[in-house]
């Protein structure tokens, strides 16, 4: 692992009710290179296009997506990924946000933040997740 994960958890113990599957933590100690990512929407990297869906798994696999390529981009890799904020349109979202999510930090432990909030930029966007790394010295 590439940075220590202060009291690693898993959500299906802190969350019973819910089925989620994330390895999160509450704390990362990291020394390094900082990768500040901007807020990753469901939108190609290349054009700004909106992907063609309203489903909030398909958005967010295409955030996670782009949140891989830019941290690969800047040198990293995804077990470099210390934080997340979750921004979410709509609360029922959370669970197939989060368990689509977890797919791509399983086994990562960063520290996670999510916030419900009113809008995003584009009125067809349920899910931005701003993302911070680290590259190890």
């Amino acid at each position: 692992m590439a940075h220590t994960r202060i009291r690693k958890f898993n959500t299906r113990d802190t969350y019973p009710e819910q089925k989620l599957d994330n390895d999160l933590c509450q704390a990362v100690v990291a020394r390094g290179t900082m990768i500040f990512l901007r807020g990753q929407c469901p939108q190609d990297l290349d054009t700004s296009a909106n992907i063609n869906s309203h489903d909030p798994v398909e958005q967010t696999h295409k955030v996670m997506q782009n949140i891989r390529q830019l941290i690969e981009e800047s040198g990293g890799r995804m077990e470099h990924l210390c934080k997340v904020v979750v921004y979410l349109t709509d609360v029922r979202h959370r669970e197939a946000v989060y368990r689509t999510m977890g797919e791509y930090i399983k086994g990562v432990h960063p520290v996670s933040t999510g916030v419900v909030v009113t809008a995003l930029a584009r009125p067809d966007w349920l899910v931005e997740i701003d993302a911070t790394a680290m590259i190890p010295d």
